[in-house]
């Protein structure tokens, strides 16, 4: 089992990244919790990982935290919630507002996020109620500085589509990042991917 990865940040392009350790790079998907953390490219890095394995695949998915990788792991545990939808909620809502919608029993919410219907929504706070943290508290995402060599046409393509790789249907991705797009000053795609996700929830 691998728990935890500590190396160079080689490759970050949400939601996945390159890590390499001693000469070996690992490939791992992450939530854009995890994602909003991260050093720039070229630094060091530690995270934790799950490791997850299918008949045709093993796959690396990361975490900032111990705790995000633990809640990740209680959420995957629910009837209809994979590693995919999983992330994806830890994508779209932080940790602290979730306990919140679990606690207050907050189904609209819930159902905002892609892939999260109504049952899925019910389920998660009946099977989860007993599990979360009242106290847990969200980590502060770091705003990150736009890149100035890549194009605002980039930057809003690099948006979309790991808002689509997260569950977003195309279009939709794309309408999503121009509006946040008009919402903030900062267009780099970690800003924009960032305030897409939380117009979505709060919508």
């Amino acid at each position: 089992m691998i728990g935890r990865l500590t190396g160079i940040l080689a490759l970050k392009r949400a939601p996945q990244l390159l890590i390499d350790c001693n000469g070996v790079g690992y490939e791992v998907d992450v939530s854009m919790s995890t994602y909003y953390q991260l050093p720039a490219e070229g630094e060091r890095v530690a995270i934790w990982t799950h490791l997850q394995i299918k008949d045709d695949a093993h796959s690396l998915i990361g975490f900032y935290s111990e705790r995000e990788r633990q809640l990740f792991r209680q959420l995957i545990k629910i009837n209809g919630v994979g590693p995919k939808m999983a992330l994806t909620i830890l994508s779209g809502i932080s940790e602290a507002d979730f306990v919140a919608c679990v606690q207050a029993a907050d189904v609209a919410t819930l159902t905002r996020l892609p892939g999260v219907g109504k049952k899925t929504a019910e389920r998660l706070i009946m099977e989860m109620k007993d599990k979360v943290d009242a106290t847990a508290a969200a980590m502060p995402a770091p705003g990150v500085a736009p890149t100035p060599a890549q194009s605002q046409n980039a930057r809003l393509g690099e948006a979309a589509e790991a808002l689509q790789a997260l569950g977003y249907k195309p279009a939709d991705a794309t309408r999503m990042v121009a509006a946040a797009a008009k919402q903030i000053d900062d267009d780099s795609p970690e800003a924009l991917i960032k305030q897409a996700l939380q117009m979505a929830v709060t919508r």
